[in-house]
């Protein structure tokens, strides 16, 4: 196994921790950047070849440890009906608004042959990816998905989102997802990827209480069948604005990787959590911009903690961003971030 599949399954007792970031093929990347001159961003996704390129970019450039399928996680809503496109971000055709637009959703695992741009994707990947790098798919979390579906982004505060939750559109959507996004993952891990992410993104706009007991069933069903598709494929699950009063509500689900944002100490949560979860994350994007001294003296901070946890604490830990890397992030700070990661546990502590 290369570092990042020992580290996903918390065997990395004594290697550097591996390092990926989310987004980390995007706008502030001159050769995304050279890509997107030529090709539109749903060619990028859509056209395996060019998919390919974009997602090989960042590992060939910087370096990283793991590339990550460059797609978008809205394409399962296109695939049920509700169209796509992209003008200054993704445009859906209609929005689940009443009870009664449910009617107008297709569902159901054949759908997933209107995603299979993704696997043809993910395979020539997996063909160019140097042995030792390691490969993530994702897919939007049911919730996040909702939101998009109802709201159109993830722009407000979600209020026709939250009020779906209970009003039957979230039950309804679901009956139709489900069974598609279990096939998107499984399609993707069949293809050549290490995990899965499930990339909740609008999780953290409800309560603990709500999110376990209305969000955390229809988790609990799409990880059940995506398993009995694809029985040992590890599952990533990240949820920005989340804590430890959401992540109770996890601890009953078959995740072996959990995301978290920056607002957490990242050596304090690997303690109380690295036995049960691979964790990844969480330098604030916003730390980038800052000037490179500063940028390095923060992430030193940090690094130089980990380092001084217990090997069993610090086996799962997957270096990284607390969320995606931002249009315009000086692509020198993303050199130095892997240079001092490099540096800093280049000797282990015992």
């Amino acid at each position: 196994m290369n570092l990042f599949q020992k580290t996903i399954r918390r065997q990395n007792d004594t290697a550097r921790p591996p390092v990926w970031f989310m987004r980390q093929a995007g706008r502030y990347h001159s050769h995304y950047q050279k890509l997107r001159l030529e090709h539109s961003f749903i060619d990028l996704c859509k056209k395996p070849e060019v998919a390919c390129e974009a997602t090989m970019g960042p590992i060939r450039d910087f370096g990283f440890d793991a590339a990550i399928l460059f797609s978008d996680l809205l394409f399962p809503l296109e695939a049920m009906g509700m169209g796509l496109r992209y003008e200054e971000g993704p445009k859906l055709d209609w929005h689940l608004r009443e009870l009664k637009d449910l009617s107008r959703l297709g569902g159901g695992a054949g759908l997933v042959k209107e995603l299979s741009f993704q696997g043809e994707a993910m395979r020539l990947i997996r063909q160019a990816l140097p042995a030792d790098k390691g490969l993530l798919g994702f897919v939007g979390g049911p919730f996040t998905l909702f939101s998009y579906a109802v709201e159109g982004s993830h722009a407000g505060n979600l209020d026709s989102a939250r009020a779906g939750l209970t009003d039957g559109r979230f039950q309804g959507f679901c009956d139709r997802l489900l069974d598609l996004l279990a096939e998107n993952m499984a399609l993707q891990a069949r293809a050549g990827a290490d995990t899965v992410a499930v990339l909740d993104t609008c999780a953290g706009e409800v309560d603990a209480r709500t999110y376990g007991k209305q969000i955390v069933p229809a988790m609990r069903e799409l990880f059940s069948r995506f398993q009995k598709l694809c029985p040992e494929q590890p599952i990533a699950y990240y949820s920005k604005g989340t804590g430890p009063a959401h992540w109770a509500e996890l601890e009953s689900l078959p995740i072996g990787y959990l995301g978290i944002d920056w607002n957490h100490d990242i050596a304090e949560v690997l303690s109380r959590y690295g036995s049960r979860w691979a964790i990844q994350g969480n330098v604030d994007p916003q730390w980038l911009f800052l000037e490179p001294a500063e940028l390095e003296r923060r992430i030193r901070v940090i690094f130089n903690k980990v380092r001084a946890l217990p090997a069993a604490a610090r086996r799962g830990w997957i270096c990284g961003l607390g969320h995606g890397v931002l249009p315009k992030t000086p692509e020198e700070n993303v050199r130095l971030f892997l240079r001092v990661q490099r540096e800093v546990f280049s000797e282990q502590s015992s």
